[in-house]
């Protein structure tokens, strides 16, 4: 398995997390934001969700708050863009995202581009739009429709922060319990498959996609 290290310990590191919903960010790169965290002395996180109504609001600064120091959030903003409909108000959605074009993040992480959702490929969309020179890690979301894909590139994760990321989720977003796959035995599950692909050491791992990489 290749492996890359492409950043210094001390060094300043500009990370950009974007989701169309609460949760999205935390199940789709949690472990990864928490190994950024724990491993690197001067990491700002620009930490951007889409939606939400006032409970799935309170849900969403909950996440954020749970999964980064304080001293790591340089910038947190919730909208208020219509849940499902994304598409049908794309053009409000591309003059938001137009505003953040002044951002220079050494990583972005947004949705996979072959998402089923409507919302999460539209912001994988226009994330490409806005940003040419980043690196973009397109990161994935467990659901009915059976979309995940083959990942190209791996976030190991000890099992310290595996069991913190699913707890932190499962603990936090309560509004989701009701729905089947949203369980601790799901977000187990996909992270020891990517484990399994990339023969971590801990044997499990978050998959994401990524489509250009310069270094």
């Amino acid at each position: 398995m290749n492996r890359l290290i492409f950043h210094e310990k001390d060094a300043e590191m500009h990370v950009l997390c974007l989701g169309s919903h609460p949760d999205d960010i935390e199940i789709g790169c949690g472990g990864a934001v928490l190994r950024l965290v724990e491993e690197l002395d001067n990491v700002q996180f620009t930490w951007i969700v889409l939606s939400g109504d006032e409970s799935r609001r309170k849900e969403a600064k909950k996440g954020v708050d749970t999964f980064l120091n304080k001293k790591n959030l340089e910038r947190f903003e919730i909208k208020n863009f219509r849940e499902s409909y994304f598409p049908y108000n794309g053009a409000e959605i591309k003059d938001y995202f137009e505003e953040l074009k002044d951002l220079s993040p050494n990583i972005i992480f947004t949705h996979h581009r072959r998402d089923a959702h409507q919302d999460h490929r539209l912001v994988s969309e226009l994330t490409w739009n806005t940003f040419r020179d980043n690196l973009i890690l397109e990161y994935e979301i467990p659901k009915y429709d059976g979309d995940l894909g083959t990942p190209n590139l791996y976030a190991h994760l000890d099992a310290s922060i595996v069991q913190k990321k699913i707890n932190y989720i499962t603990d936090i977003f309560k509004t989701q319990k009701g729905k089947k796959w949203f369980t601790e035995e799901t977000f187990r599950s996909l992270l020891r498959i990517r484990g399994i692909e990339s023969n971590s050491p801990s044997r499990y791992a978050e998959g994401f996609h990524c489509y250009k990489m310069v270094f």
